[in-house]
């Protein structure tokens, strides 16, 4: 298979040789045309000039007094005459030749049909090319002889075949000179191609970093390095995002897995006690549970990355969800130690949202405030009107976010501390049906003060953007 530089530089080369082939032809005729065609003219002028001059005195002459009469006083020193008779036959010859020889070019045809002609030839006599031109000489109507006047080509043959050498030349030239530069320019062209080549294969190794740099321009191949650059980041995040999952799912999956085994082993013996095979069917029920809250929380996540969630979009006030979620949660508070507050505006808080998801938010936000806060801690539901948008907060006094995981508690699979419970994709599943709501999520916190989860959402009563139902 050729190379794209190797067909470039056939095409341009092609382009060029036909258009200097053109072109050179083109010129070559006008040469031609302009040295020979003016050659034939001006013999013919000057037959027909000199026939005008003395056509009259020679008309009436004998054909010897005729010959001499032109010898006499139509001879030139650059130009051959000669006299012929109307089938050809020559009669005179100013060079000498005068050997009854029959001369039949075009140019006498012509001449004895009635014509002044000229024409380019050979000479028969000295093999040379010349330029003759043949008038007829009339008396009373009949042509009575045919006066040819001819000169030599050899200055106009080499001055054509000068310029047809310099033209040729001119010509290889110009190819060779664009064959060099269609060489340079495919080169520039292919030279980042090949790269862009190299760095995509680069890529397809696994060598994001190297899909990243190279250089950028503003024509259509720097365009495509930017794009390539634009993919590798956005592949060097899903690798990331990737090896982010792998390792999260497969740390959250071993241990209920591994609690679910083990008292599944212990439950097998027929020995075991009642109060062990309660404990036992009760870690098994919880781990359970963590195992379909991590399901859940997956295929929410792939449903969100895929853009495939579909909301269920309805009028609705926002203190109901709240209401019912506080409510859910607040058996957890003899179990945990902690007290959970609410306090809602009586005014209603109309909001265009799905119901289930904006609970599976609120319930997540809770959940975490609960997570971290230690025994005789609050945790304090908030809801209130802030200008166009309606304010949700969820503030704890627990233990707080280090100042280095604050800013990253939204990215997915992100959970800080090793040690933390949980898939890491609570706060970014938030986050994202929060913005799928045409709201937001902010998370702020203070070590050892507590955290505040802020939910923001357009009111439909307010001068805020309306979603589509």
């Amino acid at each position: 298979m050729r190379s794209l530089r190797t067909k470039m530089v056939f095409s341009y080369l092609l382009l060029v040789f036909l258009t200097v082939v053109v072109l050179g032809g083109m010129f070559l005729t006008l040469i031609w045309n302009y040295y020979y065609g003016s050659a034939s003219s001006a013999m013919k002028q000057r037959v027909a000039t000199s026939m005008s001059l003395h056509a009259r005195a020679m008309q009436w002459m004998s054909a010897n007094e005729r010959a001499s009469y032109m010898l006499q006083s139509m001879s030139e020193a650059d130009t051959r005459i000669q006299l012929l008779q109307p089938d050809g036959m020559m009669f005179l010859d100013s060079n000498g030749f005068s050997d009854n020889r029959t001369i039949r070019t075009p140019d006498v045809v012509r001449a004895a049909e009635g014509d002044t002609s000229a024409w380019i030839g050979k000479d028969e006599t000295s093999g040379e090319r010349i330029v003759a031109a043949s008038a007829p000489l009339l008396r009373e109507g009949r042509i009575i002889s045919v006066v040819r006047y001819s000169a030599a080509l050899g200055e106009v043959d080499r001055m054509v075949t000068l310029l047809i050498r310099m033209t040729l030349l001119t010509g290889a030239a110009v190819i060779l000179l664009f064959l060099a530069l269609s060489m340079w320019m495919a080169g520039r062209i292919v030279r980042p191609l090949r790269e862009l080549t190299r760095r995509a294969r680069h890529m397809a190794a696994g060598d994001w970093q190297l899909g990243m740099s190279g250089q950028r321009g503003r024509d259509e191949i720097g365009q495509l390095s930017d794009t390539l650059h634009t993919l590798a980041v956005e592949l060097n995040k899903r690798e990331k995002l990737k090896n982010d999952f792998i390792s999260s799912v497969s740390h959250e999956l071993r241990t209920p897995l591994t609690s679910i085994k083990g008292w599944s082993e212990t439950l097998a013996d027929p020995g075991s006690r009642r109060e062990e095979v309660q404990e036992g069917l009760g870690i098994i029920a919880r781990e359970t549970e963590r195992l379909t809250g991590l399901v859940e929380d997956l295929l929410d996540f792939s449903n969100l990355s895929s853009g495939s969630m579909d909301l269920h979009l309805e009028e609705l006030d926002l203190n109901l969800p709240v209401r019912e979620c506080v409510t859910q949660q607040a058996v957890r508070q003899e179990e945990t130690g902690v007290r959970l507050l609410s306090l809602l505006e009586p005014a209603p808080l109309l909001v265009r949202g799905d119901p289930n998801r904006l609970r599976q938010v609120l319930i997540n936000l809770i959940d975490n405030a609960f997570k971290f806060t230690p025994e005789g801690g609050s945790i304090r539901v908030s809801a209130h009107r802030e200008g166009a948008e309606a304010v949700l907060l969820v503030a704890d006094s627990g233990v707080g976010i280090a100042p280095e995981d604050l800013p990253h508690v939204t990215d997915k699979f992100y959970k800080g501390l090793s040690a933390r419970p949980g898939s890491g994709l609570g706060l970014a599943i938030c986050k994202e049906i929060a913005e799928q709501h045409g709201g937001s999520l902010h998370i702020g916190s203070e070590p050892g003060a507590g955290t505040t989860a802020e939910l923001r959402l357009p009111l439909i009563d307010g001068s805020g953007p309306l979603l589509p139902g």
